[in-house]
């Protein structure tokens, strides 16, 4: 079905500069109608945040997704006629597909360009990648995308006849090629990304005797702008998905001491495995955290899934025993019913704005809390410490 257009949109002969395209999500009795719906706006956030602009979108409820095509072959004419009309030139499908699915889909719908939610994604981060580490591992993630996706590239160099001699031609040991070089330089790549790492560690080191919190949280839940309203800073703040990618660290004073604040690239729904990997080196500064500040976007209806989202994600990064503070961020735009929930749900949680400054002392003083804490724990260690050095060796005997 085709989903109905905004009211108030603006109409699409102000957007002539920008690439048009149309979305196209898909539901299955294993994704919530809600969700696939939810998942689908956030796609168009993406795209915009790309710097397209989204005439239409077309959600199909399917019992299982198409092999050739992802999705039925109705629906593919239905979107090719909706192209025609709107002259756009690009649609982005929610869901990943594989090489063959977008070369069966640009066969159907000639000189129209083919992106999944990954390859859409990776030209974001292509494009706000600004230090070398971050463009590194989006050249990684880049290649990695791209290696399963060459079967076929090369149909056009192969003689594909009836079998027998003269039937082999160049294609495949192209294909392997291609293949083998991306691998090589994949493997380059992560020995630099490496070398960073290991100096972040360094880094890492030499901080261990100042509390260091890591912020982390779905992307476009305002981290950025809470670190600039904590520390005085000038982190680059737009209301864009992955307005930065970079680690952006900043110090905040605190009772006569520094706090060392790690703002982190933002989570997303249907982020890849393989991109999180990529991504784990910039997410380290939370690794290494003394306590973790969880920033949620509290006006957010599907505010629930980007909390799950979080925590998945963070699983394979941050230890368990990390002390975690919880705020729930631009609650000057929550309804008032909005607000009552998440304090019934979510009591030790912090509404805060970061926009408007509100809640910003009860978050100080959870700091101030944590920051007593960690004294603590690190008295307790260094006495220890001194014990196991002044004990007599060898130890006696009873």
């Amino acid at each position: 079905m085709e989903e109905p257009k905004k009211k108030g949109a603006k109409p699409v002969e102000h957007k002539k500069e920008q690439e048009r395209c149309i979305l196209v999500g898909i539901a299955t009795p294993k994704i919530r109608p809600w969700l696939a719906g939810e998942q689908l706006a956030e796609l168009g956030r993406l795209a915009e945040t790309a710097g397209a602009y989204v005439t239409r979108s077309f959600l199909q409820r399917v019992q299982n997704f198409s092999p050739a095509t992802l999705i039925g072959e109705g629906k593919v004419g239905e979107v090719k006629r909706a192209l025609e009309e709107d002259n756009a030139k690009m649609v982005v499908f929610d869901d990943d597909l594989s090489g063959s699915q977008v070369r069966n889909l640009e066969e159907r719908m000639p000189g129209i360009k083919v992106l999944d939610r990954t390859g859409l994604i990776l030209d974001i981060f292509a494009k706000h990648a600004v230090t070398a580490e971050s463009r590194l591992m989006v050249e990684v993630a880049q290649l990695q995308y791209m290696m399963p996706r060459l079967t076929g590239a090369w149909t056009h160099l192969c003689r594909q006849h009836n079998g027998g001699i003269g039937t082999k031609g160049p294609g495949e040991t192209q294909l392997e090629t291609d293949r083998r070089m991306i691998r090589k330089r994949i493997q380059e790549l992560k020995k630099k990304l490496e070398k960073i790492e290991d100096a972040r560690e360094q880094q890492a080191d030499k901080r261990n005797d100042i509390f260091q919190v890591g912020i982390v949280g779905y992307t476009n839940a305002g981290k950025s702008t809470l670190t600039n309203r904590l520390t005085g800073a000038d982190v680059y703040v737009e209301d864009k998905l992955f307005a930065t990618l970079d680690s952006t660290t900043r110090k905040l004073f605190l009772d006569g001491e520094n706090i060392i604040l790690s703002d982190t690239v933002g989570f997303i729904r249907k982020l890849p495995h393989n991109l999180i990997e990529t991504f784990k080196s910039t997410l380290g500064v939370a690794a290494h955290a003394d306590c973790i500040l969880e920033v949620v976007d509290g006006s957010a209806p599907d505010y629930r899934d980007h909390l799950e989202v979080t925590h998945k994600t963070l699983e394979s990064i941050i230890d368990k025993d990390t002390p975690r503070l919880r705020v729930f961020n631009k609650v000057e735009v929550a309804s008032e019913a909005r607000r009552t929930e998440l304090l019934q749900n979510y009591p030790d949680a912090i509404q805060i704005s970061a926009k408007e400054n509100i809640g910003m002392e009860r978050l100080r003083a959870a700091f101030k809390e944590q920051l007593e804490r960690w004294h603590e724990k690190r008295a307790v260690a260094e006495a220890k410490e001194k014990e196991i050095a002044e004990a007599p060796w060898p130890p006696e005997l009873d």
